[in-house]
């Protein structure tokens, strides 16, 4: 967990950029990460940990369990939003097209740079039953594959969507701010 500002996890600043669009965000994380699960709470942004699983062991099964696991708790939800904590790097504004192509009736949607597609990828509630039945660090993408003709790409100009921060070699030079 590589802080990126002011000591903030890069998950917390990932999860507060799409707090500023989604307010109603939910993060689920894994149960030894208290003081991300506290920074989270004190921004008023509810957590689930993956603990809370029958199979406590269930904890290692990656992206998919993590997604079923927030589908599973907003199950009444007219779509989702599938954000990663490791791109800090996107603009609010994308995330709010991408929930602009959900609401206008697109069944999936997802940001394009530069001919790139990328991340946060919405799902209406058409998927609800599918999102719940994943597991695996795969997270979505055979359910992408699936559909890919039915997912409306939203061309932008946010390198963000594509910056995936696996290692402190991936974060640019300077102090980044959300």
């Amino acid at each position: 967990m590589h802080p990126l500002v002011d000591g903030q996890p890069m998950a917390c600043v990932s999860a507060i950029t799409l707090q500023r669009v989604l307010p109603d965000t939910i993060v689920v994380v894994r149960p030894d990460q208290h003081d991300l699960i506290a920074q989270l709470a004190a921004r008023g942004i509810q957590t689930i940990t993956l603990a809370a699983t029958k199979n406590p062991a269930s904890a290692a099964d990656g992206m998919g369990l993590s997604i079923a696991m927030g589908i599973a708790a907003t199950q009444e939800a007219k779509g989702w939003l599938i954000t990663l904590a490791d791109m800090p790097f996107i603009k609010p504004a994308t995330i709010a097209r991408v929930l602009a192509a959900l609401q206008n009736g697109n069944a999936i949607a997802a940001p394009v740079y530069q001919g790139r597609r990328g991340h946060p990828v919405g799902f209406s509630a058409v998927f609800g039953e599918a999102l719940r039945a994943l597991s695996g660090d795969q997270g979505a993408r055979s359910l992408l594959a699936k559909h890919a003709t039915e997912i409306a790409l939203i061309d932008c100009d946010d390198p963000g969507i594509l910056a995936d921060v696996d290692s402190p070699k991936d974060l640019p030079t300077g102090t980044f701010r959300p």
